[in-house]
């Protein structure tokens, strides 16, 4: 049986506190997570990747998050407690966006 695996865009909305990331992201930066489950372009900190990856791996298998007012996206911080960034997870809904997995 296949699953249908829904492609994702990760978009930086906000950074608070310090207002700088100390990894270099900025807001209006977009990632997409390729078909092995890896942000694109791959210059991503890795504690923000370990924080939004539940989220991803939900949306992306087509699960929704209750407490979201749309059931296509999520948003979610980074740990960093000076200069929290703020992402928007998006699942892409176009069927023709869809990815395969056996």
């Amino acid at each position: 049986m296949k699953a249908k695996i829904y492609r994702i865009k990760i978009k930086v909305v906000d950074i608070r506190g310090k207002r700088v990331c100390s990894s270099g992201l900025k807001v209006g930066d977009m990632f997409e997570i390729n078909e092995n489950g890896q942000p694109v372009p791959v210059i991503f900190c890795g504690w923000a990747f370990v924080t939004l990856w539940p989220f991803i791996t939900s949306l992306r298998y087509g699960g929704t998050l209750p407490w979201e007012k749309d059931p296509d996206k999520a948003y979610v911080s980074c740990p960093d407690p000076d200069s929290t960034v703020v992402f928007e997870i998006t699942r892409e809904k176009d069927n023709s966006e869809q990815l395969t997995a056996f």
